[in-house]
């Protein structure tokens, strides 16, 4: 009961925040979305921006479990590391669309909380990013690049569909809610990382040699 208490005043919280964003929803709103009292919000959160906190603590703390685990995939080289990665990431962020526009949205807006946020977790991601993206580097798989700004492109390809979701629905009409999505989409990023970011040249010598 404790939980799922919990759980529904987060869930409210999510639809809430982006519906009428983060300013525009007041504590009572989410109680009565979530059909609890406002003292069992002020007991588990203490108030909107811890329950906001919160939101983005379980978002990032689970999107980093999926980045690792793609990093750790070691069996096809950089490219297959990073094709790895990009699969787990956009599988959390479809299996959780509505948090991960929230937090994707909410990250755009400079605060004291945002900064601790890009602080931890975002520089955590960079890790993996830049660590990923050097390895292919290094043993020539990946054209030499700027890695901030292959992290850029990277990071937008990433984002886009998931801060978007209006745009592709009404002018695009794709809908990141349907289950063909995910596999298309992860299929068109992975046509850019073969196209743009690994070394072809190399990679036929490679096939050559073998």
């Amino acid at each position: 009961m404790v939980q799922s208490t919990k759980d529904a005043i987060v869930e409210a919280a999510i639809l809430l925040f982006n519906e009428h964003g983060f300013n525009g929803t007041s504590i009572r709103d989410i109680a009565k979305k979530a059909n609890v009292n406002v003292s069992n919000i002020a007991y588990y959160f203490e108030n909107k921006k811890g329950l906001l906190e919160h939101c983005f603590t379980e978002y990032f703390e689970a999107y980093l479990n999926q980045i690792e685990s793609g990093f750790n995939f070691t069996e096809e080289g950089a490219l297959g590391r990073i094709k790895k990665i990009t699969e787990k990431i956009l599988q959390f962020q479809c299996e959780n669309i509505h948090l991960t526009r929230l937090v994707l949205r909410e990250i755009s807006i400079d605060s004291q909380m945002i900064r601790e946020i890009m602080s931890t977790y975002c520089v955590k991601e960079r890790y993996f990013f830049k660590r990923a993206f050097e390895e292919g580097i290094r043993t020539k798989e990946f054209h030499s690049f700027s890695i901030n700004y292959m992290i850029i492109q990277y990071k937008s390809l990433l984002a886009m569909p998931f801060l978007n979701t209006y745009y592709l629905a009404e002018v695009l009409q794709v809908f990141t809610n349907e289950s063909y999505f995910i596999k298309k989409y992860v299929k068109e990023v992975n046509v850019w990382l073969e196209n743009v970011v690994c070394n072809q040249e190399q990679q036929k010598l490679a096939l050559v040699s073998t």
